[in-house]
């Protein structure tokens, strides 16, 4: 089985709609799907807030590549066009993780090389892996560990939000992060 932690955002058009586009086309591959966050723009770049997610998935049948080219394909069908780095977009999927895999491969590198940098990748995956850890530069960490060597001001800036990507119950209700506490990921 091939599991990925999947982070999802989108800043353009309708984008609580975009996201819900992974979790339909994921369907039954879902193992946890994180609460909808805002978080402002990551870069300079002028553009609206994002929502953002996390979704953890399984199919035995895709590979680390395999989750890539449908990361793009989920993409390619909500217009997303590249024209800016760190620009607007309409849907932006990254694999962060997928297994345990070591890549520096070009297309794909394994893990995400800037998620140990993001608060609104780490936040929502502390809520549907509180447990989880990040490998960096040989350096295996517990997500908490990472986020809070983030500063105060990237950590504040990701809102949990009452939207919701899935009416499964299963997926509703992974945990609480509150940006105040250190350490710790529940209330």
């Amino acid at each position: 089985m091939s599991r990925a932690v999947l982070s999802i955002g989108s800043n353009l058009g309708d984008r609580l709609g975009h996201l819900r586009s992974v979790t339909e086309a994921l369907g039954d591959r879902i193992v946890a799907v994180s609460p909808v966050y805002t978080t402002a723009p990551w870069g300079e770049v002028d553009q609206q807030d994002f929502l953002n997610a996390v979704v953890v998935a399984d199919d035995p049948a895709l590979d680390s590549s395999g989750w890539l080219r449908l990361g793009q394909q989920l993409e390619a069908a909500a217009d997303r066009v590249r024209v800016q780095r760190w620009g607007p977009r309409s849907l932006d999927v990254d694999v962060v993780t997928c297994d345990e895999i070591v890549s520096d491969d070009p297309e794909l590198t394994l893990p995400h090389p800037r998620a140990h940098q993001r608060a609104f990748v780490l936040v929502p995956w502390l809520d549907v892996a509180p447990d989880a850890a990040l490998t960096v530069d040989g350096e295996r960490r517990p997500l908490v560990d990472w986020l809070a060597d983030l500063d105060d001001a990237e950590r504040v800036g990701v809102q949990r939000t009452d939207l919701r990507l899935t009416d499964d119950p299963g997926h509703r209700d992974p945990g609480h992060w509150d940006p105040g506490q250190q350490g710790e990921n529940r209330c």
